[in-house]
């Protein structure tokens, strides 16, 4: 028979390398052992290494890890992380086998660790004696495999904030209270039973006062529960409304018992049903609840025994959170952190396993529609047919009537009052005109451009009566018109301006008809500035003021594309989303929410320029939803360059969230 193939000489090379010294785990190389046995042992040790350099390759494809080829004291260990089941404390045992440990850090979810011994020999002695060494952790063995790194990055951690408006409040309730409310909840089932109890897949249910119903995760707000909520629970939401946790005290009590395994998937509280905030008391055991927000970003939190979660605001509306179903949960080692987000320091987690958990979650149900500032993920504002794009004139001209149009008609007060404040480079166009310049501004809203260069002539149109009646109250000359039809002469205006009125049309074809209509009117020679909502809401690495003044700063609103297909035309149109305010933006069409303050004087300001600043002594009304193309960077350069004739573009510019552009015509009307 022929003799087996030499080994690659790679892995031979590498093989020396392994054995450096005389000594692989267990085994020494003694020529004069027997045969049989040194075959035997040839064939573990190359079997050894072969696990080792698939381990190290795993590392580099899915974890962007580059392993050393020569010993030094940092190593990595493959299949010894968290996310395999290994607990700190059992890894740490054995590598302190191998020398004196400087740190172990335990990355979450990971399948591996990285540890950093006193000496690059300490290191070469866990490599040497470690490799292959299986280990048993809790319900099963697994084998670790050490690869040299040439350091250990520091900044690998899991750096976040707790999701606005979530706090955790730990020991809200004493051992006695834990017991007395744990005592409270009876789960024997009772023909007469006054609460609504359910065996669900992934945990045991108990309802009061309301019953939630999982199949259409509402409430019967006709239908409350005899009994109401226990009274055990009276001392403690009396304590919650003392603390100013609640303004009202909850009517509706759902109890959920997790055994160890069990979980909750991620869902938001259905906002038509319940108020702001919700409470949820954890007893009998910690765990962890992962908060998730619809950008991608993920929080895990840790919700101590006998402590109290309170979700508003943002964490209640927009945040996902649920509980992952596992035994063991990743939480610190020190119990001196407690709560709150999980430990960005990664030399300082380990395995906990899971008791039995019982959580209390108070809620107060809702009466009214839900009118939060989440409208993309709100049940109560969302659209039950939300448009499409429009393709065809008729259709574009139906949607802008619905959704401009007449929206401007309806907040025409409101949205005056917080338009006082003008642009500066705006500002710095008008007043750069000669004296004796005649203006037009087209789409002016209440006027606030009209006055800001007392000498040159001024007009302005605007689609909105209402909204004109405003300007023509301050002694404005305005009057109404559709911004592609202005009745205007041809070449009768020195300059015009065109502020927040383009991306108000819904098709290209109407948005070059808009910039064309502007040249019309232009003499030879004039100017007009244009301004439409960028997409790029950060620009140069610095926000607009749009995202400042939003409550989740650069946040993304994660927006769906849903796709319509009509047989007629046998094409896939998107649907147009609700964008959730001071968010940035992920689609170029999209109806933006206007929340309308009653009782606003629609001859004074309100105190803020921005779109949706706050205002006093008002009371919350109706929200309507307003259609934008959000322009992306070069696009109004090139239509104004390309689909209009007789012009040249002098300047375009990015200004807080906006982009610009000013044009001179540079001859006459062709028709």
């Amino acid at each position: 028979m022929q003799e087996k193939q030499q080994e690659p000489s790679l892995l031979g090379t590498k093989y020396e390398d392994l054995a450096r010294g005389g000594q692989i785990r267990g085994c020494t190389m003694d020529s004069s052992m027997d045969s049989t046995r040194s075959v035997r042992r040839t064939k573990e040790e190359k079997k050894l290494f072969r696990r080792q350099i698939k381990a190290s390759h795993t590392l580099l494809k899915h974890e962007g890890i580059s392993t050393a080829s020569h010993p030094t004291k940092h190593l990595v260990v493959s299949n010894g992380g968290l996310g395999n089941g290994v607990s700190r404390e059992s890894l740490l045992e054995v590598l302190k086998e191998g020398g004196t440990v400087e740190s172990l850090l335990t990355p979450p979810a990971k399948p591996y660790a990285f540890v950093t011994y006193s000496s690059t020999e300490a290191g070469q002695n866990a490599y040497t004696l470690l490799n292959g060494r299986a280990l048993q952790c809790h319900d099963q063995s697994v084998t670790l495999y050490f690869s040299y790194v040439e350091k250990v990055d520091s900044d690998r951690s899991v750096s976040c904030a707790l999701p606005p408006g979530l706090s955790v409040l730990e020991g809200f309730v004493s051992p006695e209270e834990e017991l007395q409310l744990l005592q409270a909840v009876d789960w024997t089932p009772h023909t007469a039973d006054v609460t609504v109890q359910k065996a669900l897949k992934h945990r045991r249910v108990k309802h009061y006062g309301y019953e939630f119903r999982y199949d259409n995760n509402n409430i019967d707000k006709d239908k409350p529960l005899a009994g109401g909520l226990p009274a055990e629970c009276d001392a403690l939401l009396q304590r919650c409304l003392a603390d100013g946790h609640i303004s009202v005290l909850p009517d509706q009590l759902t109890v959920n018992q997790y055994q160890s395994g069990q979980g909750i998937p991620p869902h938001v509280d259905t906002h038509s049903a319940f108020e702001d905030p919700i409470l949820s008391l954890s007893l009998g055991a910690k765990t962890v609840m992962d908060f998730k927000h619809p950008d991608g970003r993920s929080v895990a939190v840790v919700l101590p025994e006998r402590s109290l979660l309170v979700m508003k605001g943002e964490s209640r509306y927009l945040w996902t959170h649920g509980i992952t179903p596992r035994k063991f949960d990743v939480v610190p080692v020190s119990e001196v952190e407690g709560s709150g987000v999980m430990t960005s320091d990664l030399s300082n987690l380990t395995l906990k396993r899971r008791g039995t958990r019982t959580s209390l979650t108070f809620r107060k149900i809702r009466h009214i529609p839900c009118n939060c500032a989440y409208p993309s993920v709100c049940d109560s504002q969302l659209l039950s047919s939300p448009p499409t794009v429009p393709v065809a004139e008729g259709d574009a001209c139906r949607l802008e009537e619905q959704y401009v149009h007449q929206v401007y008609e309806d907040i025409s007060s409101h949205f005056s009052s917080t338009r006082h404040s003008p642009w500066p480079h705006v500002q710095d166009f008008l007043l750069s005109l000669p004296p004796g310049s005649i203006l037009a501004d087209i789409g002016c809203g209440n006027g606030k451009y009209l006055g800001i260069n007392p000498e040159v002539i001024s007009v302005g149109c605007d689609h909105s009566a209402n909204l004109v009646q405003i300007c023509v109250e301050r002694g404005y000359e305005a009057f109404v018109s559709d911004a592609l039809s202005v009745p205007l002469r041809s070449g009768s205006c020195d300059a015009c301006i065109s502020i927040a009125v383009i991306h108000h049309f819904s098709t290209q074809e109407r948005r070059q008809a808009a910039v064309r209509e502007l040249v019309r009117l232009l003499k030879v020679g004039g100017r007009a500035l244009i301004y439409v909502w960028a997409m790029e809401q950060e620009y140069n690495n610095q926000k607009s003021k749009y995202l400042k003044e939003g409550t989740t700063g650069a946040s993304v609103e994660k927006m769906s594309s849903d796709m319509k297909c009509t047989e007629e035309q046998n094409v896939t149109q998107p649907r147009i989303h609700i964008h959730t305010n001071r968010t940035a933006f992920l689609s170029q069409d999209l109806l933006v929410p206007w929340h309308l303050k009653c009782n606003v004087d629609k001859n004074k300001g309100a105190g803020s320029g921005s779109t949706n600043g706050p205002l006093e002594n008002t009371s919350q009304g109706p929200v309507f939803h307003r259609y934008y193309h959000v322009f992306q960077q070069g696009e109004l350069e090139e239509m104004c360059c390309c689909g209009v004739t007789g012009v040249k573009v002098l300047r375009s510019y990015h200004d807080q969230g906006n982009w610009c552009v000013e044009l001179e015509k540079t001859h006459g009307n062709s028709s």
